[in-house]
């Protein structure tokens, strides 16, 4: 019997191929996706056709109100940023205070619910802008808590987060997509989607993705679709 992974699955084209990769790795997949009041919910529905194409055992969506907390401009505190310069290392205002704790610590929950070990999470620490809970040390420092707050964990068992896109490009990403047949056409990543959930192209989402199959000499089907 496959073991079981639970994969946080957003809709984007990160968390689809590390997806992917944990179904190369023979993992029965169980997939998560958070509603967490982000104004890009047009990911939500892709991640509904990403956990269909990947042929998962089940997808769950939970939701969870961080619009109420505000602090973001994905959950409409202010508006998404566009054109900011790629190279630019500060925290932008697309920033969502603990979303990534909150996701892993909601993945870990239902992990130890259904008896899987392995967490699958697409946070990268090259193209990720600036956010700190997409670092390696933040990955390691989850793991390690995972092993000290579950009562799987005290009683002998070991949980691992895998973060397989963590040291990767977005054009190496690409690249890995496309040796695996994935169909980015059903992934969303923009922040700020326009009218018939048309991506924007000046968020950083929507610039670093460009960027990412531009460096791969990939064409975009999301981008060929929309003309």
């Amino acid at each position: 019997m496959a073991p079981k992974a639970v994969v946080l699955l957003s809709g984007g084209l990160d968390s689809y191929t590390a997806a992917a990769i944990a179904k190369t790795e023979n993992f029965a997949l169980y997939a998560l996706t958070v509603a967490y009041g982000q104004r890009h919910a047009v990911e939500i529905r892709a991640a509904r056709e990403v956990s269909r194409a990947l042929g998962v055992v089940e997808h769950r969506e939970i939701a969870i109100d961080l619009a109420s907390l505000g602090g973001s401009a994905l959950v409409g505190d202010g508006a998404v940023p566009k054109d900011r310069p790629l190279e630019d290392a500060s925290i932008p205002a697309t920033y969502v205070p603990a979303r990534n704790t909150l996701f892993l610590a909601l993945a870990l929950a239902w992990a130890e619910t259904i008896g899987a070990r392995d967490i699958f999470v697409g946070v990268n620490a090259l193209d990720y802008s600036g956010y700190p809970d997409c670092r390696p040390e933040f990955i390691v420092a989850f793991e390690r808590l995972a092993n000290l707050a579950t009562r799987a964990g005290v009683e002998g068992a070991r949980f691992s987060v895998h973060a397989p896109l963590i040291t990767l490009s977005k054009a190496e990403i690409v690249r890995a997509g496309a040796r695996l047949s994935l169909d980015y056409g059903l992934t969303r990543s923009c922040y700020d989607p326009q009218a018939g959930a048309r991506p924007c192209g000046r968020c950083d989402s929507c610039r670093l993705r460009a960027r990412g199959f531009a460096e791969a000499g990939i064409v975009d089907p999301l981008m060929a679709s929309n003309g």
